[in-house]
């Protein structure tokens, strides 16, 4: 069967395609430009924020992994089962959990959640802590030195390798047994900000150091980045109590057979991206 990838090129979605092409999975990925996507695949473009583009991404497709977030997912879902498909995975997030709806990060996962559910597809939702890979933002930094800034630096979170995520996924998109199914993915601990520069420095033979980010400054910064909503997101749920990425769970284990992958296992991965 056919699987449409969205975001081939990303952390998530690029190791998801080799995973299913390594299992002879014909794989489509979607994509405005084929840059960085796994050789192999067939690139379609397409926009999820266009509806009106996507009918030759879904053509001939069975099943698809989407993430959260498009305005229009009751349509594009709709749009997914009328070309033949069966089965949808969608990447949302743990926040949604107990998490609150004037939060525009949960909000807009929910909403996707609920589409998705009422899609008439069999249906799978992944619900990832914060992603090792979001480590790769400190590239910058580490080319001009070796000290990071980096903001909520006393809060610690179970990350995940997306390696892990994409191992699930390839599971919920080509096996039995996940349908009308929520899982929520963690990495094998907690860990700071701190415990992961320190185990980078290590993998790299560098001494490397982190500084904390003020919240001011983090504010500031933030929203000159992102939408200010976003921006508002990130300290409701870190400052504000209203997500505790923290806790460790035992289902990637469960589902892969085996314990999620450290820190210091992605770090080993992806040294050369630092160099």
């Amino acid at each position: 069967m056919t699987i449409l990838v969205a975001g081939a090129a990303g952390n998530i979605g690029a190791e998801l395609t080799k995973s299913l092409l390594a299992d002879g999975h014909p794989v489509r990925a979607l994509s405005r430009s084929g840059r960085g996507v796994p050789a192999g695949v067939d690139v379609v473009a397409g926009d999820l924020n266009d509806r009106a583009s996507l009918a030759p991404a879904f053509a001939g497709v069975e099943a698809a992994y989407l993430m959260a977030g498009y305005p229009d997912m009751p349509g594009v879902l709709a749009d997914l089962r009328a070309a033949g498909a069966r089965r949808v995975v969608l990447l949302s997030t743990g926040a949604v959990v107990g998490g609150d709806l004037d939060n525009y990060v949960v909000r807009f996962n929910v909403v996707s959640e609920a589409a998705v559910r009422d899609s008439g597809l069999s249906w799978t939702v992944l619900r990832p802590s914060g992603f090792m890979s979001n480590a790769l933002q400190w590239i910058p930094q580490l080319r001009a030195g070796n000290v990071v800034t980096e903001p909520f630096a006393d809060v610690p979170i179970a990350t995940i390798d997306p390696l892990d995520i994409a191992a699930v996924a390839a599971l919920a998109l080509t096996g039995d047994g996940h349908d009308r199914r929520s899982y929520r993915l963690t990495g094998p601990a907690a860990i700071l900000p701190a415990d992961r520069i320190r185990i980078l420095g290590a993998v790299l033979d560098r001494d490397l150091r982190l500084v904390p980010e003020s919240d001011g400054h983090a504010r500031r910064r933030m929203t000159a980045e992102m939408p200010a909503d976003i921006a508002d997101a990130f300290f409701q749920f870190f400052r504000r109590g209203g997500y505790d990425d923290a806790i460790v769970d035992d289902t990637a284990t469960r589902l892969l057979g085996r314990p999620p992958r450290t820190f210091t296992d992605w770090a080993r991965d992806h040294a050369a991206a630092f160099q």
